[in-house]
Formats: C-alpha cells, sequence, structure tokens
C-alpha cells in the first residue's frame, strides 16, 4: 500500500447539509451514477466509492494532467475511496456489511450483472428493507436493448438529438461535454431524494431506475409531441431562426437573444438599425424567421463595427447576449466568483487544484466543505475497520 492508501476516513467540516447523515454506497462508474453521488455528497451526505481492484475506468481517460484523469476529479468529488474486489467473497461480505446501514446505494452495472455478484436488490432487501437502491442503466430494465451497454453519445445520436444539433442538411454533430449523462446524474439524484422521502413515511426503501435513454428523451420532452393527424416530417425544431444564435463580430463571437418584442426592439436600436423595429414585416418571432435572408446579413454588418466582448458590454442589461468563451475564463469570471462557485482542492498526488462545488444553495442548511475525489482506495483501512465492527454487531 502506499501512504495515501493508509488515510484515515475524514470527518466532514462545516455546517451540516439537508443530507446530513445519509450514507451513500457508490459502485457506479463513468458519469451519471458518480456526479450523482457527488450531488448527493454536495449536500452532506456520506459517499462511499466502490470501486474494483483496476479502478473505475474514468481514471484512465486522456488527461493532460499526469497523476489523475481531469474528468474523474471532477466527477467525484467529496467522496470516501473504498477498494473491493466483490468477486472475493470475504471482500463482498464487507461490502455486505456495509450495505447493513447504507441508506443508498448506486450502480450502473447491466441488468443480470448485480445479481450475478450477490448484490442485485431483491438479494439485498432483506439485509435493508429501507434500502433505497438505484441503478443506472444505458436502456432501462426491460426490452430488446436492455443488456446492452449503453454511453451518452450513443443515446444523443440514437434518439435524434445528434440529428437536431447538425445544421440543415448537414451531418449529425454530437454536444459534446456528456450532457446527457450530466442529466441522468441530476435524475439520480433527484429519484433517491424523492425516495428518501416517501421513506420516511412508509419505512421501506425501494428499487429506483434511471437509463441514459430516459434522460435523452426526457431533454427531448417539448419535442416529443406529436398530435394525431401529423406527417412524420413535422418540424420539431423549436428554434427561433437566424436572429437568435451565435454570430461573428470583428473579433470573437457573440450569442445574442432576442425573441421579445422588447428585446427585438433594443438590438436594433443599439446596432443602429432603428427602422427594422418598426418594419411590422418583422415585428414577431416567427415573421423574422422567415425573413431570416433580409436580417441576418444586416445584423452580421452591424456586429462587425465592434468585438464581442464590446457589444456584451454596450448591450448590458437591454439585449440578452453572451461573448463566447473557453471554459478556462470561467475560473476568474466575476459572476463565479461572486457566487463562490469553486473551491481550493488538497489531492494526495495532483496536490492542489481549483474545481467545482456549490450546485444548489440552501439557506438554512448550507452543507459542509467539500473535498478531492479519492485515489484509488484510500481509505480502505478506516472503511474495512467499519465493515468488519459491523459485521461483529450483526446477527
Amino acid at each position: 500500500m502506499t501512504k495515501t492508501d493508509e488515510a484515515p476516513v475524514p470527518p466532514r467540516s462545516g455546517p451540516a447539509g439537508p443530507l446530513f447523515g445519509v450514507r451513500v454506497l457508490d459502485l457506479s462508474a463513468y458519469i451519471a451514477g458518480p456526479y450523482g453521488c457527488s450531488l448527493l455528497a454536495d449536500q452532506g451526505a456520506e459517499v462511499i466509492k466502490v470501486e474494483p481492484p483496476a479502478g473505475d475506468n474514468l481514471r484512465k481517460y486522456p488527461s493532460t494532467l499526469a497523476a489523475e484523469s481531469r474528468a474523474f476529479l471532477g466527477v467525484n468529488r467529496s467522496k470516501l475511496g473504498l477498494m473491493l474486489d466483490l468477486k472475493d467473497p470475504g471482500q463482498l461480505q464487507a461490502l455486505l456489511a456495509l450495505v447493513h446501514e447504507a441508506d443508498i446505494l448506486v450502480h450502473n452495472f447491466r441488468p443480470g450483472v448485480p445479481e450475478r455478484l450477490g448484490i442485485g436488490y431483491e438479494q439485498l432487501k432483506p439485509l435493508n428493507p429501507r434500502l433505497i437502491y438505484c441503478a443506472v442503466t444505458g436502456y432501462g430494465e426491460s426490452g430488446p436493448l436492455s443488456g446492452k451497454a449503453g454511453y451518452d453519445q450513443v443515446l444523443q445520436t440514437m434518439t435524434g438529438m445528434a440529428t437536431m444539433q447538425g445544421k440543415a442538411g448537414g451531418p449529425p454533430e454530437i454536444l459534446y461535454g456528456s450532457v446527457v449523462d450530466y442529466y441522468a446524474a441530476a435524475l439520480v439524484a433527484g429519484g433517491v431524494s424523492s425516495a428518501l422521502y416517501e421513506r420516511e413515511r412508509s419505512g421501506l426503501g425501494q428499487f429506483v431506475g434511471v437509463s441514459l435513454l430516459r434522460s435523452a428523451l426526457t431533454m427531448q420532452s417539448a419535442r416529443l409531441v406529436w398530435a394525431e393527424g401529423e406527417g412524420k416530417e413535422v418540424g420539431r425544431d423549436m428554434r427561433s431562426g437566424g436572429i437568435t444564435g451565435i454570430h461573428p463580430t470583428r473579433e470573437g463571437w457573440l450569442y445574442i437573444s432576442a425573441n421579445t418584442p422588447h428585446f427585438w426592439c433594443a438590438l436594433c436600436e443599439k446596432i443602429g438599425l432603428p427602422e427594422m423595429a418598426q418594419d411590422e414585416r418583422y415585428d414577431s418571432v416567427r415573421k423574422r424567421n422567415q425573413h431570416q435572408a433580409e436580417i441576418v446579413p444586416r445584423l452580421h454588418q452591424a456586429l462587425q463595427a465592434r468585438s464581442a466582448l464590446e457589444w456584451e458590454a454596450l448591450f448590458g442589461e437591454e439585449v440578452p447576449c453572451a461573448a463566447a468563451r473557453s471554459v478556462e475564463d470561467m475560473f476568474d469570471f466575476p459572476q463565479v466568483q461572486a457566487e463562490d462557485l469553486l473551491a481550493v482542492y488538497e489531492h494526495p498526488v495532483v496536490g492542489r487544484y481549483r474545481g467545482f462545488k456549490n450546485p444548489i444553495r440552501f439557506g438554512r442548511t448550507p452543507g459542509p466543505a467539500p473535498f478531492a475525489a479519492p485515489t484509488l482506495g484510500q481509505h480502505n483501512p478506516g472503511l474495512l475497520a467499519k465493515a468488519a465492527a459491523l459485521k461483529k454487531d450483526l446477527p
């Protein structure tokens, strides 16, 4: 063992969060399940990340950080690290001991795998009837694809997101950033929290299912409306035409949203084309969409007078807009600093780094301070000792 493997279980410092006292076993990998558990940790839950000897595969993803995957650090904050080989009977028993006092267990094994490992819901329910058991799958719990591995961009492509993201007449395009995974993570945190609330009434836990397929379709609820009598090729794009969107400026790119009459008029005034605001051919979003071939060239010509940052400052609160920035710009962005959205983390291998915190604001129970994602098996000694003590107390 390395010195980092001998780290004691650290106490959380700071005020209690709304999930103080809730214990979570996170057996999931990649993003959806793990980040859902980090959202629970943000709210004060104690989260134990249980990894196999090879570790979460996200640790092995390409990263410009030499010591650890940047993605793993960002997805697994504020967790304790436990390495277990669940195919080893003794180590499986350690997990089962922890299950007895757990409130939530999250995994993203394919259907059938948990049962083979001895940790299916029906197998764990007798050990802890109050357990909230959350399974994150690619395609759900039933159906012809239920046993298939699912990944964010596979689901984007399958469910129409990539086709809709692509330009008219062009190829489908992926929206990078794992949006389906992160939305599924929010469903994990929301789903198990609702189950915890219901448990206060019934005293019983339950199975909670989250799938990437349901996540991808939930994100498209406004598109998934098909009225009787409509053809298959009916337009489902909610974009309002060429005016609202990203536009070139003298330097840089600027996103403009000008759908309401007030913002449309303000935009026309600010760019020096007040006559467009008075033209009844352009006095609604639908009309402007129909006449975008006339409007957009004039808009682009006007925007060449200034840079994106200059237009952003000039528009101020009168025209919703944003200059296109890199994510690196967010570290020192005034609004991010004012909202206190970044913390300084200390990692035993990576060292000091800045990372995200505080996705939800609670007035009375703000929650404890976050801490860095664990190294593989970092808290094994303390957690295994805890499991052994629990086994002694079990009937």
